[in-house]
C-alpha cells in the first residue's frame, strides 16, 4: 500500500481507505464483516472510515468496529487512523442532528463510548447545515480536538463557498482542516472540479467516497438487477437509475479498463487515484469484493488517449 500526506499536514492516510457506511452493521453478519476488517489491515489499509450513524441499525457500525479493535488489532490502534462523523439524523428530538455544538459533541461522546476508543483520529461535520453558524459548528470541532477527544478535524459535503470559510475559521483556531470528503466517481465529477481546487489552495487533504456510483461502475447491472443488489432493495441506488444508458455507459468504461487489464471497478478507483485525491473510501461486502477493489493501486496511470476515451465514454 502507497500512502500520501494529507494536504499539508503530516498525517499520511492509504490510497484506499475502507468505509463502513454499508455492511457493518447489527444487520450483517459480525463474521464477514470482521474478515473484511481484518484482510483490509493486513493489506495494508490504516484508515478506517466510520459515522455516528452508519450501520444499519444507525451507530452499530461503530460498536462492530470496536468489538474488532478490541478483540483482534487493540495492539495496532496507533498504527490507525480512525474516523467517525456527524451531522445527519441519529436521534430523535431538536439535538440529534444538524451543526449544533450540542449535537457534535454530544456525538462524538456516544461515538466514543460505542468504539470504545479514548479519542478519534480525525472527526468530522459531516455536511453543511444551514440553521446553524459555521462558527458554532466550526468551533465545536476545535473544542473536540482541544478536549482530547480527537487528534485533526475534518468537513464532508459542505459546498464550496462554505468550504472556504470552514477552512479560515478553523486555520484562525490553530486546528486546521486536515481532510475534506466528498462524493466523486468518474460519472460524478462535480466535486472535483468544484471542492478539489478549494481544499487544495487551502492545504486541505481531499477523500472521496462512492467511488463505484453505488455499483453503476461495476459489471453487476449489465444483465438485469440481480436479487439482494443495492437497487434492488431501493436502499441509495433505485431501480430506475439502471437505464439502458447507464449500462452502456458500462459496458464502453468496461471495455477501457479490460484494456488496462482491469475491472471497471478497479479502473473506477483508479481514475480517481489520479485526479491527485488524498485518499479513496470503498465499501465491501466481502473479502472478495474488497481484494479486487484493492488491486486498484496497481495501475493508476492513464495515458492521454485512455482519459480522452473515458471522457468520451461517459457524455
Amino acid at each position: 500500500m502507497e500512502y500520501r500526506f494529507s494536504g499539508r499536514s503530516g498525517l499520511q492516510l492509504p490510497l484506499i481507505s475502507l468505509g463502513l457506511w454499508h455492511n457493518f452493521g447489527s444487520e450483517d453478519p459480525f463474521d464477514v464483516a470482521r474478515a473484511m476488517l481484518l484482510h483490509a489491515w493486513d493489506k495494508g489499509v490504516t484508515h478506517f472510515d466510520i459515522a455516528n450513524n452508519y450501520g444499519p441499525a444507525p451507530g452499530t457500525a461503530e460498536i462492530t468496529f470496536g468489538r474488532v479493535l478490541r478483540e483482534d488489532l487493540a495492539a495496532h490502534r496507533d498504527e490507525m487512523i480512525i474516523s467517525s462523523k456527524a451531522g445527519y439524523w441519529m436521534w430523535d428530538g431538536p439535538y440529534g442532528n444538524g451543526g449544533s455544538r450540542k449535537y457534535l459533541i454530544s456525538s462524538c461522546d456516544q461515538s466514543l463510548r460505542r468504539t470504545g476508543l479514548e479519542y478519534f483520529d480525525i472527526f468530522y461535520s459531516h455536511r453543511y447545515d444551514p440553521n446553524t453558524p459555521i462558527e458554532e459548528t466550526m468551533q465545536a470541532l476545535v473544542d473536540i480536538v482541544r478536549s482530547g477527544k480527537a487528534l485533526y478535524v475534518g468537513i464532508s459535503n459542505y459546498p464550496a463557498d462554505k468550504q472556504k470559510e470552514c477552512y479560515d475559521y478553523l486555520r484562525a483556531a490553530h486546528v486546521p482542516c486536515v481532510i475534506s470528503q466528498y462524493k466523486a466517481s468518474i460519472i460524478a465529477p462535480e466535486t472535483l472540479q468544484a471542492n478539489l481546487p478549494v481544499a487544495t489552495e487551502n492545504g486541505s487533504g481531499f477523500i472521496c467516497f462512492s467511488p463505484l456510483a453505488q455499483g453503476l461502475l461495476t459489471n453487476r447491472y449489465l444483465h438485469g438487477i440481480p436479487a439482494g443488489s443495492r437497487a434492488s432493495k431501493n436502499v441509495f441506488l433505485h431501480p430506475e437509475q439502471i437505464t439502458d444508458e447507464a449500462i452502456a455507459r458500462a459496458q464502453r468504461l468496461g471495455a477501457i479498463a479490460a484494456q488496462r487489464g482491469q475491472s471497471l471497478a478497479q479502473m473506477a478507483i483508479s481514475w480517481l487515484l489520479a485526479q491527485d485525491v488524498t485518499s479513496v473510501i470503498v465499501g465491501a461486502s466481502s473479502v472478495v469484493q474488497l481484494e479486487d477493489n484493492l488491486q486498484a493501486i496497481n495501475n493508476i496511470s492513464f495515458s492521454p488517449d485512455e482519459l480522452q476515451a473515458i471522457s468520451n465514454s461517459v457524455k
